[in-house]
């Protein structure tokens, strides 16, 4: 399913072969411990270390990076070869990019709105996993209509800023140096909104863990005290933020993060299959049940169409009339389809999916019922599958909104 396309350009073919034998000479031994199953649950120091020096390791490779220009320490050649490198990562099993909030969001929204000074000083460490980021948009009374939220940044009378409130579900906060944050710098809802690159290792900040229903954390609360914010961390002008902001909540739900989505999803759907072929109903394998076959076999499908939805937003002429229209559809499939495969997995363990990771009798370690609860966490995070839907239906397709 990820093999070489015979019709992919033969530099590309040849870069496929190079970053497959790579993976497969310097992918880490398995730990003893658990692994997160995303960047969202990844809870402890030591996993935390393991994956960071996985990301060092394929950047200094030259795996990571391909569409930032080399002056801020990217390879600065066809982006092309990212989606080459996460579809072997994803063939190999290997270990995901813990820094992924910095590699897709803040990294691009930088590069979109920073100063000469602001990116080179941070995408390179971005890239390498030295400097980890986290974003700091949700509040508690702040879910869907983000722009209500309260966090205040107040000149400090020294050219700097002050930021007092609290922000919610801060995934990666417990270990990130940098936050992009949306904070309110006046009174419009809109325009007094600006954005920021905070630094997270500075007085009047406590990041406090959120546990997930699966018992895992990653997720965090973070409370600004009066914290400091130096002059330089504002990005883009003071009121632009809400701009800068649905920037990064593109980049977030998809609008460049869906070019290798079908790899990862083909390779869930035939995990499931490969399961269902090892599992029993009525003594015989599961799979020879023809309900559930064409259950598998729409999944397929629908894994494909999102590849091939990928591989035609590429191509400006196809995608004219609408240009967000598949790609923001791609955060409200890919994340709708892997709740379903994994909740058809737990279907087909029947009464062994409520064992849990650690119990030796556990099939596959625990992993689908550990997989289809963390499922929730994308079908909500970067807005739910209902937000999205009125996203596509009210500011794409230009409905009527819903009463």
């Amino acid at each position: 399913m990820t093999n070489p396309d015979p019709r992919e350009l033969p530099e590309l073919a040849e870069f496929r072969r190079d970053t497959r034998a790579w993976i497969a000479e310097h992918r880490p031994a398995a730990p003893s411990f658990v692994l997160p199953q995303s960047f969202l649950e990844v809870e402890t120091r030591e996993q935390f270390d393991y994956l960071r020096a996985w990301q060092g390791a394929l950047y200094r490779a030259g795996l990571v990076g391909f569409d930032v220009p080399r002056e801020y320490g990217g390879q600065g050649v066809s982006p092309e070869r990212a989606a080459v490198v996460s579809q072997e990562l994803t063939r190999a099993r290997a270990p995901f990019l813990v820094n992924l909030l910095g590699l897709r969001w803040a990294g691009p929204t930088i590069l979109a709105y920073g100063t000469e000074e602001q990116k080179r000083r941070l995408i390179p460490p971005l890239l390498a996993a030295d400097e980890i980021w986290c974003q700091g948009f949700s509040e508690p009374g702040s879910g869907s209509d983000l722009a209500s939220l309260t966090t205040r940044a107040e000149p400090d009378g020294a050219g700097g800023w002050r930021v007092t409130g609290h922000k919610v579900w801060t995934t990666m906060a417990h270990v990130a140096d940098w936050m992009i944050l949306l904070a309110r710098t006046g009174p419009a809802k809109y325009d007094g909104l600006s954005y920021f690159l905070f630094p997270m290792k500075t007085d009047g900040v406590r990041v406090e863990p959120l546990v997930k229903m699966t018992g895992e954390g990653g997720f965090n609360q973070v409370i600004f005290d009066g914290a400091p914010m130096p002059r330089e961390s504002l990005l883009g002008q003071e009121g632009q933020g809400w701009r800068v902001a649905m920037t990064t909540l593109a980049f977030e739900r998809g609008v460049e993060g869906g070019r290798e989505r079908g790899a990862e999803d083909l390779a869930l759907v035939w995990r499931v299959a490969d399961l269902a072929a090892r599992a029993r109903r009525d003594g015989a394998p599961a799979i020879d049940d023809p309900v559930l076959a064409d259950q598998l076999v729409s999944l397929w499908i629908e894994a494909e169409a999102i590849g091939v939805s990928a591989l035609r937003m590429r191509v400006p002429g196809l995608v004219a009339d609408r240009p967000l229209a598949l790609p923001l559809m791609h955060k409200l499939v890919f994340t709708e389809l892997a709740q379903r495969a994994t909740r058809l997995a737990c279907q087909l363990l029947g009464t062994e999916a409520v064992l849990w990771m650690g119990d030796q009798r556990a099939p596959d370690d625990g992993d689908w019922p550990r997989a289809f609860l963390n499922s929730y966490g994308f079908t909500i995070g970067g807005g739910t599958s209902e937000v999205q839907r009125n996203i596509l239906g009210e500011r794409v397709l230009g409905l009527p909104k819903s009463k």
